[in-house]
């Protein structure tokens, strides 16, 4: 045992070699504190199905109100049933000639590919999105998810369950977008 362990920004668990000293590594850390679980808390599971549906999930609209997107279904795996978790985690389908609204917000969320192709536009660029491709979209990066092949392009997308609205990219930012090298792809 380290014999400073009871100094802070020590930890009993490291050799006595000043790694501290070299890099920096702390134990002054504490875990947060757990949330309270809901009532309504229970696990589950949802059973996949061959058309890409699970059983207990019901397909949703991609968003209540209309414009900016097209032909695209959301389904919430888990985040909308009394799950205590700080996450949802979604699965879209996006069908042939679809997109996905051209879009900004504070959240940042993590879309992996799971079925088919699509494109995604992020940093200004379209980039090809395969099976089990995985992006990080950062905060006020203004994205659109795409689909222009002849099949389904569905992914699952991880966000913040409580999270900002997200808002269309205001006008210089889509003069610009649609004046670089994404320009004749993207669907305002």
């Amino acid at each position: 045992m380290n014999q400073k362990s009871n100094q802070p920004g020590n930890c009993d668990w490291l050799p006595e070699d000043n790694r501290e000293e070299k890099n920096g590594a702390s134990c002054d850390w504490s875990a947060p504190q757990p949330v309270a679980p809901k009532t309504d808390n229970r696990s589950a599971i949802y059973t996949f199905c061959d058309d890409y549906t699970w059983q207990g999930v019901e397909q949703e609209r991609y968003k209540a109100e209309a414009g900016g997107w097209a032909a695209i279904a959301r389904n919430v795996l888990i985040g909308a049933r009394g799950e205590s978790v700080l996450f949802d985690l979604r699965y879209f389908e996006i069908a042939p000639g679809g997109h996905s609204s051209l879009e900004k917000h504070q959240h940042e969320h993590v879309v992996v590919g799971i079925r088919g192709r699509g494109q995604v536009l992020l940093g200004g660029k379209i980039h090809q999105v395969g099976f089990l491709d995985t992006l990080y979209l950062a905060p006020d990066d203004p994205h659109q998810l795409l689909n222009p092949f002849d099949e389904p392009f569905g992914f699952f997308c991880i966000v913040n369950h409580d999270r900002d609205r997200p808002r269309p990219v205001d006008a210089d930012e889509l003069k610009q977008l649609l004046a670089g090298s994404a320009g004749k792809a993207i669907l305002p």
